[in-house]
């Protein structure tokens, strides 16, 4: 996976035997040069076989691939009576559903691409991705949301159509059913040897647009090219059978989740659209083989686990424990037998891991016939197979906890500009604290931030990937695509990171994330961040500290528990956030739980403490503190707390 030239650091794609064999069933994806050509092969393979499900869709709705085929064609078939031609934008407003699914691929298969964002997503920004992406046609989710856009009968003249997903249309829209059978006589587009292209080998497939926590959102155009990658690459990571039940939680219109979406149905996996408030109850009911999320969803399944172990009498509390944390010793000893650390081990360090695995191994083992695949079996399902983790890095704790009940994170890495997967760990090759091997046709290099050097293995630089899945540039702006992007084709990700020896790639914090202290000193606040909410009295937290003498930190915690923690410890509170918030005994107790919890992760440094914190409300979605895939907003989560941030810096 790896190629060292002289003291040069750089990691290239090398298959191995079971990357080549998976890639090499997938022959029909080479016949194809555009991503709706999958679906005429899967109505002709897996016809009869359920491709999506949507029961919290209004309207509930289900189709086989069959079905989902024919509709596609359908829809097709009505855009080109509407008038939209190739090259045509159209803007697509709306969350998961089987309707967004149908005409993001009839659009396609007709050669229009489409700009999207969910149907939640702030008014004023969707208004700018009308305007920048030159959109001539609009797809809304509902009718509030077409009101709420405030586009005057004078200003919708200048599209073509205006098309309602769901519910009653208003009276100057186009309804879904009448959507359908607004086309003309025309030659179907169902057909498979009818639909091979004679465009440009690049059309734009898409427009995504980033999450805009720094200024305006910016039009990310992916093409044809890019996301086809994404479709015949990610069977190194995961490859189900058709039928595999693939849960779908992230928003449908963002880069990761489409890539995986994409990816699992040119499988014939059945795709079932659940919600965060679902997600409980679909985890049992639909018993994912596959499932795609984020690092938030998964501590959010972690907690679950937490929360049934508090409700167990004492002594059944300290068997659970003592079973894992003996399961957790063994499958960290068995990583160190097979070299997968983050630095590898020698010959001395290796036998005594081997001894350690044999000594744990017999209670492990019975722990894991009555605990672990019951315990599995209540989070999940117990059949997950392909567990992938997206859009930002998880928490070690969380990761750990997986892996010593037995499920497999498959951590991976890319971005919006890179459509977006650039690599992943393997089912076989799982280093933890890693974010995978290249996928094929990927190449990592790591260059130093301040002279532009390429460096060294296991030296922290910017990273930089170049690869058939990167942009060719962002929307209309070339002064901003010159930043990021060469001419060679290398994308600077504006992430810290080193490569390890085997190619492997780690990632260690966000350039424009790092906090420079008052003396010089670099602080990277993620790893950090990952590392602190592995305590069960912090929810959220977020360090702050730039050009101030000493970190700083906003902290969301879990009151119940931190009541009950403080009392513990003397401190009297009243049940009142306000109340709890201003209790300086107890923001001196926790300041003082944090940095003793800083000062024992591997590597800390004395700078890593924090000299004040204050206790914040949650950051959410809602509240306009998180983005789609729950990262933190950072500069929007200042700007709420500014008076918070104020007393910390000024106590």
């Amino acid at each position: 996976m790896s190629k060292k030239l002289g003291a040069i650091a750089k990691s290239v794609w090398r298959p191995d035997k079971r990357e080549k064999t998976v890639l090499n069933k997938r022959t029909y994806l080479n016949s194809i040069n555009r991503v709706d050509q999958i679906w005429p092969w899967l109505k002709q393979n897996n016809g009869s076989v359920l491709a999506v499900d949507a029961p919290h869709s209004l309207p509930a709705e289900r189709f086989t691939y069959a079905e989902l085929a024919d509709k596609i064609s359908l829809a097709a078939e009505s855009f080109r009576s509407l008038g939209v031609q190739n090259g045509d934008v159209i803007a697509l407003f709306s969350e998961n559903s089987p309707r967004w699914l149908i005409v993001d691929q009839s659009l396609m298969r007709i050669g229009a691409a489409n700009a999207v964002r969910g149907a939640l997503a702030p008014i004023d920004e969707l208004r700018y991705i009308l305007e920048d992406s030159k959109a001539v046609g609009i797809i809304v989710q509902n009718a509030k949301l077409w009101d709420s856009l405030g586009i005057n009968d004078s200003q919708k003249k200048q599209f073509k159509f205006v098309l309602q997903l769901e519910g009653k249309p208003l009276e100057s829209l186009l309804g879904w059913e009448d959507f359908l059978l607004s086309r003309k006589e025309t030659k179907k587009l169902d057909n498979f040897t009818n639909i091979t292209t004679t465009q440009s080998p690049l059309p734009i497939a898409t427009i995504l647009y980033t999450s805009g926590t720094t200024g305006k959102p910016k039009g990310v155009p992916l093409t044809h090219s890019n996301l086809l990658h994404q479709i015949r690459a990610l069977a190194c990571i995961a490859n189900p059978l058709p039928g595999s039940p693939f849960l779908s939680v992230l928003p449908i219109w963002h880069s990761y989740e489409r890539s995986a979406e994409y990816y699992f149905f040119s499988c014939g996996c059945t795709q079932t659209y659940t919600t965060i408030k679902n997600l409980k109850q679909d985890l049992q009911k639909v018993r994912p083989i596959v499932m795609a999320t984020v690092p938030r969803l998964w501590e959010a399944v972690k907690l679950g686990f937490d929360d049934a172990i508090k409700q167990l009498p004492r002594s059944r509390k300290r068997l659970l424990e003592f079973a894992f944390a003996n399961s957790k010793s063994y499958k960290h000893a068995l990583r160190r037998t097979r070299n997968l650390m983050l630095v590898n081990k020698n010959f001395l360090q290796r036998f005594s891991a081997l001894l350690e695995v044999g000594t744990r191994f017999p209670l492990h083992m019975l722990s894991t016939l009555f605990l672990w695949k019951k315990v599995v079996r209540q989070l999940c399902g117990g059949r997950l197979r392909f567990p992938i983790n997206g859009g930002g890095a998880i928490a070690p704790h969380v990761d750990e906890f997986f892996e010593t009940v037995g499920i497999e994170l498959l951590v991976g890495y890319g971005l919006t500009e890179t459509s977006p997967v650039v690599s992943c760990r393997r089912p076989w090759r799982n280093i933890r604290g890693s974010a995978g091997s290249p996928l094929p046709g990927t190449e990592f290099k790591i260059v130093d931030p301040d002279t532009g050097k390429l460096l060294n293995f296991m030296e922290q630089g910017l990273v930089f990937v170049k690869g058939p899945q990167v942009m060719k540039g962002y929307l209309g702006k070339p002064d901003e695509t010159i930043k990021v992007l060469d001419s060679e084709g290398w994308l600077n990700t504006g992430d810290l990171g080193m490569l390890l020896f085997d190619g492997s790639l780690v990632l260690t914090g966000r350039a424009k994330d790092t906090i420079v202290l008052s003396n010089g000193e670099n602080i990277e606040p993620g790893p950090l961040e990952e590392f602190l909410v592995s305590s069960p009295i912090i929810e959220q937290i977020m360090l702050i500290g730039q050009d101030e003498k000493k970190l700083g930190a906003l902290v969301v915690p879990n009151v119940s528990l931190l009541i009950s923690w403080a009392k513990d410890r003397g401190v009297f509170i009243l049940e009142d956030f306000e109340l709890l918030s201003t209790n300086k005994d107890l923001r001196n107790y926790l300041k003082q739980e944090i940095n003793l919890l800083l000062s024992k992760r591997a590597g800390a440094r004395s700078d890593e403490r924090i000299g004040g914190l204050a206790l914040v409300q949650p950051f959410s979605i809602e509240n306009g503190l998180l983005t789609q895939t729950l990262k933190q907003k950072r500069k929007e989560i200042i700007q709420r707390d500014s008076e918070h941030v104020k007393e910390i810096f000024n106590s």
